[in-house]
């Protein structure tokens, strides 16, 4: 009979997750609330259960002889994930010091602020704070719940009367009732993503995040990222050294992080850290062009406590051999998805190396899911030689795909545009 994983979390991320453990050869137990989540459409089988019922959960565990437990693509599950994992004695890769620094955006500011970690100018505001705007701080500023992620709850705001407001909203998402009061950043966005094996942190990849702008205040959504990163060797040289002290005082032995930066006059300034396999999914070109598959690596730890090989370290490369990589995100406007043309097209092209969709023919965007990664209908995997073959394929695929709605209007909000080749080659 075939081993038992369990998998908590039911987003599409997550049901790319349970494929890899399926075709490893492994029975696995999604759990989730909803009764439809994707991850649930391929399992072996599934709950209906809230994750953050941990006692529910062991005593399924012990009721289906359950071998181990991995947390999918959902930052908040985090922390149950090693309660459960703890309670029923299996292997997580999760520290109690990692839960409080990785897990909420006041946890990564603290420990920031501890190890000499330069983040984004900001305060906090609970329940029982007046809502006035932070002395020092000036318009536009960034509101954002502390403990949640994919854009919910977060909003610029360039005014007084709009900053009541948004700093209310925030509140009303977050668990905790503790909401973030940043300085808005706009200038580079970058991201790096790294591999923890046996106590050592290795940078597995650095990739420049592109957002959209083009909806208002509403949290600017990533339609795209690059790699390596044109900042990649100041991101080694200037941060790399102080987030492996950070690290190591957290006690992390494997595992896979990534982190979010912004980078102004060679400043660069951490957000946003993701103690888990990310939606992103950097984990995808690191595995075609490196070698290494972080998915496979995260379900046999779950059963071993062991992460990876002796080979991880040697093939590990954040450079990626010279090759470039390039995620482009199709974020849609709300409506009714009534056809889609070009994606099998792009799904047979040389460069592209994987497509995760979220939406089919007859779904709803909705309105309120606008500015949040709900609205991401596909991201598109591409590997190339050059930054030059890149681009002719973000060129190629933008007239390849045409999505529309009802009314015969596309539904694409945006499309990534062609990189500045002189920072890539």
């Amino acid at each position: 009979m075939s081993k038992k994983l369990i998998i908590l979390g039911g987003n599409p991320e997550t049901a790319v997750l349970v494929d890899v453990a399926i075709t490893m050869g492994f029975y696995t137990i999604v759990i989730d609330m909803e009764s439809n989540s994707p991850a649930k459409r391929n399992a072996s089988k599934s709950y209906d259960l809230n994750v953050f019922d941990v006692d529910k959960i062991v005593q399924v565990a012990k009721e289906e002889n359950v071998d181990a437990v991995l947390i999918g693509v959902v930052d908040v599950l985090v922390k149950p994930y090693k309660e459960i994992c703890e309670k029923l004695g299996f292997p997580c890769y999760v520290t109690d010091k990692a839960v409080e620094a990785f897990c909420s955006k006041d946890g990564f500011k603290k420990y920031c602020h501890d190890y000499d970690i330069q983040d984004i100018p900001g305060i906090y505001l609970d329940e029982n704070s007046t809502i006035e705007k932070p002395h020092g701080l000036e318009y536009p500023l960034m509101i954002k719940p502390v403990d949640r992620g994919g854009g919910v709850g977060m909003k610029i705001c360039r005014d007084d009367s709009d900053y009541v407001a948004s700093v209310k909203t925030a509140m009303d998402f977050s668990k905790k009732g503790v909401v973030l009061v940043e300085r808005y950043m706009d200038c580079d966005d970058m991201a790096a993503y790294y591999t923890f094996q046996n106590g050592v942190a290795y940078v597995s990849a650095v990739s420049d995040r592109i957002t959209t702008k083009k909806q208002g205040d509403a949290s600017p959504v990533c339609i795209g990222a690059i790699f390596p990163s044109k900042h990649t060797n100041l991101f080694i040289e200037k941060m790399h050294p102080k987030l492996s002290h950070l690290f190591e005082g957290l006690g992390i032995q494997n595992g896979v992080l990534n982190i979010q930066f912004f980078v102004e006059n060679n400043e660069i300034y951490a957000y946003d850290p993701g103690f888990r396999l990310q939606g992103e999914a950097p984990h995808i070109p690191i595995a075609h062009i490196n070698g290494f598959d972080h998915r496979e690596m995260l379900i046999n730890y779950a059963f071993t406590g062991i992460f990876g090989n002796d080979e991880v370290p040697l093939k590990n490369d954040p450079r990626f051999k010279g090759n470039i990589a390039c995620t482009i995100w199709v974020l849609l406007t709300d409506g009714v998805i009534t056809s889609i043309e070009g994606m099998d097209e792009i799904k047979k092209d040389g460069n592209t190396v994987f497509v995760l969709e979220r939406f089919a023919l007859g779904d709803t965007v909705k309105q309120e899911w606008l500015g949040t990664e709900r609205q991401v209908y596909a991201r598109i995997y591409l590997v190339g030689d050059s930054i030059r073959t890149i681009n002719r394929k973000i060129v190629e695929f933008r007239d390849l795909l045409t999505i529309k709605d009802a009314n015969g209007d596309s539904m694409i909000l945006e499309w990534l545009e062609p990189f500045d080749e002189k920072d890539y080659s």
